[in-house]
């Protein structure tokens, strides 16, 4: 079986890929191509070997190159895992490269974990591809009902599990016992809050000596990962002095967790995965219980706490009802949890005849005002036809245009993590 994966970001590359292997039949032989939309967040290097994911091969292409390799190469299954309007001009694109051909691979979309804000939007994005994926029960009956209340077919949503749960259970503590806290690129955005997080976790480590107190960060100062992110927790701790047994850490998130006796976060999808494997999880209301962080997604979870709670020794008690709804699957039932998606793409794939043409929600018909602007972002027409002058060699870049592209991108990245956040303090003075 032959799987394409278009990503736009380390995570999303993590998402995509996993899926694709969990999606696909388990006895098939399969070839997985992976494809980077090249943009602000395309992975480093370091980023995929944290990731550690395999793929027989991996470039990165501007979204015209994407459609052209489409069209010239054969595959099953693509699986689009990307921001919902890159899913949205993918879909159009695709539907016209594939206009008038007998036989289409299955197209495959959803989201790398929590969906906490942008629910509609985000999911009539992704509308028309041929399974859109919802990471769990409570998803899934929240995607099918955005989808009938617009009248949109919600056949396509397809209840999986998170792709990258796993691990051994937790069994009880380790020597030191340790505390891992989940940090996030842009939750929470200011850089108050973000200083208060980082206090609270080093005045922990200095009240608790005998454990290991660990920040568990996503990326390293000038890479970029699914957000973006002004205020690095690296440059924050430089002005402050941390005890010896405060660390950074980076690296695979399980193997983080498998050392793990206490995971604290405020709503990163790492609660899921610390869940999972029963270990005690907390996700945090110090900066209160609010949609802009997403930690109101855990409501009912048994989770929510302080860290005046923590430093007093409270541990959670997930409610198992809730967690049970999540997706977590720590009930042992994880194996199967794709069963239902693998059963569909192999009933797509022996439809005879092959497949209907993609038909998204959105076409210049329904959004007008909307949809020509998300497909010129990505050098699309309004009928999802390449726009003149758009980047779409079928080459390797040579060595001076990868080079500009690297120069362009770090000054991306520098005005970001730099120069904004400077001009916004002068703004606000």
């Amino acid at each position: 079986m032959r799987v394409a994966v278009l990503a736009d970001s380390d995570t999303r590359w993590k998402w995509g890929a996993l899926t694709a292997n969990r999606i696909a039949p388990q006895d098939a032989d399969v070839r997985l191509d992976g494809y980077l939309l090249r943009g602000r967040a395309t992975p480093t290097a370091r980023q995929l070997r944290e990731v550690g994911v395999h793929a027989d091969s991996l470039r990165e292409v501007s979204a015209v190159e994407f459609l052209h390799a489409m069209a010239r190469e054969s595959y099953d299954l693509v699986v689009l895992s990307l921001v919902g309007g890159g899913v949205q001009a993918m879909l159009h694109g695709l539907a016209r490269t594939w206009e008038g051909r007998a036989e289409r691979p299955v197209v495959v979309t959803g989201y790398v974990g929590v969906v906490y804000e942008k629910l509609a939007d985000g999911l009539l994005l992704r509308h028309g591809a041929d399974l859109v994926l919802a990471n769990s029960r409570q998803d899934a009956e929240r995607f099918r009902a955005v989808y009938e209340g617009v009248g949109a077919d919600a056949s396509a949503v397809t209840e999986v599990a998170l792709p990258f749960l796993g691990g051994a259970p937790y069994t009880g503590e380790h020597d030191p016992y340790t505390v891992v806290f989940a940090a996030q690129p842009s939750v929470p955005e200011h850089r108050r809050d973000r200083t208060y997080l980082l206090e609270r976790l080093i005045r922990h480590a200095r009240r608790h000596p005998e454990r290991e107190v660990l920040l568990k960060l996503r990326s390293k100062p000038g890479e970029h990962t699914t957000h973006i992110e002004e205020l690095p927790y690296q440059k924050l701790v430089q002005r402050l002095d941390p005890p010896a047994n405060f660390r950074l850490v980076y690296g695979n998130m399980g193997e983080v967790l498998d050392r793990t006796d206490l995971l604290v976060t405020v709503s990163s999808t790492a609660a899921l995965e610390s869940l999972h494997r029963r270990i005690p999880t907390v996700v945090l209301t110090d900066l209160g219980v609010r949609e802009t962080l997403g930690n109101h997604h855990f409501t009912g979870s048994g989770c929510l706490a302080s860290w005046d709670q923590l430093d007093e020794g409270h541990r959670p008690s997930p409610d198992e009802e809730w967690v049970a709804r999540q997706g977590v699957c720590a009930d042992g039932s994880y194996p199967a949890a794709f069963d239902r998606a693998r059963a569909r793409i192999a009933g797509l794939l022996a439809r005879p005849g092959g497949l209907p043409a993609l038909t998204p929600y959105y076409t210049p018909a329904t959004a007008p005002g909307y949809l020509p602007g998300i497909l010129a972002r990505h050098h699309l027409g309004p009928d999802g036809t390449p726009l003149p002058g758009a980047p779409a060699h079928d080459r390797e870049p040579g060595a001076v245009r990868q080079v500009v592209r690297r120069a362009a991108r770090g000054a991306y990245r520098h005005g970001v993590q730099r120069v904004a956040p400077v001009i916004r303090r002068m703004g606000e003075l």
